[in-house]
């Protein structure tokens, strides 16, 4: 938390806080700077910051570009963060259509969907595909509630990579998935260099 501080000095610490991290909420830059939620708005419109919603789209919209195994729009959740071939985030939050009238809980199919597609997002590879997936539901997630997913490249063994994916509400993990994912363009080439081998023998 930032003391008080005049006006002008707040418009400067804001503008450094959110080029840091662009995706504080107004709740949470309210409490660092201990004024109200109606004063951080007014201060982002005077500096002409857009809202965070318009922020995670613009920081996403670049992250599209580097994806190279599924496209940009076929990813479950915005894509803020990805090094190809490393890691990747991605947030998604689920709407009311997506849970089960009875109970209000998402379909686990729209969270294993946001960690599928990041994981394939991090491949560096043109075409990969979903090989082997091991996954563990820890928690119910509701309407409001907004998934933060990491997927990390663990290792790659030939055509073959290794990523591990977490997704947390807040600080709790809800949902972990280890998949093997095949690179389809490597298999092949493999195989057609397999075939040119055997044909010059």
């Amino acid at each position: 938390m930032i003391a008080k501080l005049s006006k002008k000095e707040r418009h400067k610490q804001l503008n450094k806080k959110i080029q840091e991290n662009p995706f504080y909420t107004d709740d949470e830059l309210s409490e660092i700077f201990s004024v109200s939620v109606q004063t951080i708005r007014l201060d982002r419109m005077e500096l002409g910051i857009p809202e965070l919603r318009e922020r995670i789209k613009t920081v996403a919209e670049k992250n599209y570009q580097k994806v190279k195994a599924i496209v940009g729009s076929e990813i479950v959740g915005e894509l803020i963060d990805l090094e190809l071939g490393k890691k990747g985030i991605s947030i998604f939050e689920p709407t009311s259509d997506m849970t089960f009238l009875k109970t209000k809980v998402i379909r686990g199919h729209y969270i294993y969907s946001q960690a599928e597609s990041l994981a394939i997002s991090v491949i560096d590879a043109d075409v990969a595909l979903i090989g082997v997936a091991n996954i563990k539901y820890k928690y119910p997630v509701k309407v409001g509630d907004k998934l933060i997913a990491k997927a990390e490249v663990i290792r790659q063994r030939g055509n073959k990579y290794f990523v591990w994916v977490k997704i947390k509400i807040k600080n709790k993990e809800v949902f972990r998935g280890k998949f093997i994912l095949v690179s389809i363009m490597e298999d092949i080439s493999q195989k057609r260099g397999d075939e040119i081998s055997e044909n010059s023998d």
